[in-house]
């Protein structure tokens, strides 16, 4: 009976010796999904911006349509381009001359190179010579992208047109609607932009394409004398159209 108890107690001690070595079952957690990594995808039709090749002056001379000539115009264009982070580019006005003094008349379209051109936002406003002054029928009837919204300074700024005050939107041009100089003896230039006196006149655009039954960006009407006085009065600050040539 002793031999049978000890045999059991043995048998007991070893089953629980061999049941605490085993491992406790534990049920397996899940690992965390982890979090999709955001991918940025640039959209198929982005471009990047153009650079600044076209503006309106943000402010004149200060002397009406005396500019200096060409060449006093050009400068003002290159200093105000620059100023605005332009650079290795050189800057023409707008602006046709007329024969005077042995000088041969001097076309605005022959003097800005050849395009596209690209407002301060990187718009395009023209894509070429021909596109810019509608040079066949089909052209003029698509016109070119100057208006309110698009003619911005150097600056990125937009200039008072017609109906705000005041009233800015006269740009010197001197020249006709297909960018060519005046042939005949009558004076649209103010002396070659060398005349700041109160007679004289100076032939404008309007660049927001509004006003005096003339619509027309480069080619609306004659200026009522060359004075900064003169042309404030008559809808206009002395500003004009800058391209960039290369």
């Amino acid at each position: 009976m002793k031999n049978t108890i000890l045999l059991g107690s043995l048998l007991l001690s070893t089953s629980l010796v061999i049941a605490a070595d085993q491992p406790a079952s534990v049920t397996p957690v899940a690992a965390p999904a982890s979090a999709p990594t955001a991918v940025s995808i640039p959209a198929a039709d982005a471009k990047p911006k153009e650079p600044l090749s076209f503006f309106v002056t943000s402010a004149g001379i200060g002397k009406g349509a005396e500019l200096g000539g060409l060449a006093g115009a050009d400068a003002h264009c290159q200093k105000l381009a620059e100023a605005a982070g332009s650079v290795n580019k050189t800057w023409h006005a707008y602006l046709s001359t007329q024969a005077a003094d042995g000088q041969p008349v001097i076309n605005a379209r022959d003097r800005i190179g050849s395009g596209p051109w690209h407002n301060a936002k990187g718009a395009e406003v023209a894509k070429n010579i021909a596109h810019l002054h509608g040079n066949t029928l089909e052209l003029a009837r698509l016109g070119n992208n100057l208006s309110r919204t698009t003619v911005l300074t150097e600056k990125n700024e937009t200039v008072n047109g017609a109906g705000d005050k005041p009233n800015q939107h006269d740009i010197l041009t001197g020249s006709q609607p297909d960018g060519t100089a005046f042939t005949d003896a009558a004076d649209h230039t103010c002396k070659n932009y060398t005349s700041s006196a109160e007679d004289g006149s100076a032939q404008v655009g309007h660049f927001d394409r509004t006003g005096g039954g003339n619509t027309s960006w480069n080619s609306a009407h004659a200026s009522k004398g060359c004075g900064q006085e003169n042309l404030v009065k008559t809808g206009g600050a002395g500003l004009f159209y800058c391209f960039a040539i290369n």
